[in-house]
């Protein structure tokens, strides 16, 4: 009896488990779509962005983004910085660095979806990230060297 409560019990476990990280699912996949784009060039900004379908709500429309940054590396290089980083308060710093893509807005007076974008390369730089379960789901920002 005793060996069968405790099977139910890492069953009900494991299924807990495997639900958080179901409910993280949809997080996560808007940080990849996001921020994560391993072939990315700076003239590149205005097409990802747009595919993408990258924007911000503002009085319940669809607006233009300011800035979006994007992490050139593959998926599992910016996951492992959850395993891998150093806390700091609620976020994750890199150990790693990474190259980036900021995309800025040129416009701010352009309407969704005719955002234009100008791309800036940033190499080497550490980032800063939120994870939830070993999972990045929110980008904060890059480091500058002094920070790092």
């Amino acid at each position: 009896m005793r060996i069968q409560v405790v099977c139910l019990l890492l069953v009900l476990l494991a299924a807990s488990v495997l639900s958080k990280d179901e409910n993280l699912r949809p997080t996560y996949d808007k940080f990849k779509n996001q921020h994560i784009n391993k072939q990315m060039n700076t003239s590149d900004c205005d097409d990802v962005m747009r595919k993408r379908e990258i924007f911000v709500r503002k009085n319940k429309r669809n607006a233009c983004k300011p800035v979006n940054t994007f992490i050139l590396a593959d998926e599992s290089k910016v996951k492992s910085v959850c395993e891998k980083g150093t806390r700091q308060g609620k976020f994750v710093k890199s150990k790693a660095v990474f190259n980036l893509i900021a995309c800025k807005l040129t416009n701010k007076k352009t309407k969704y979806p005719k955002c234009k974008y100008e791309g800036t390369k940033l190499s080497k730089k550490k980032i800063l990230i939120k994870c939830i379960n070993n999972y990045p789901v929110h980008y904060e920002r890059d480091l500058r060297y002094c920070e790092a």
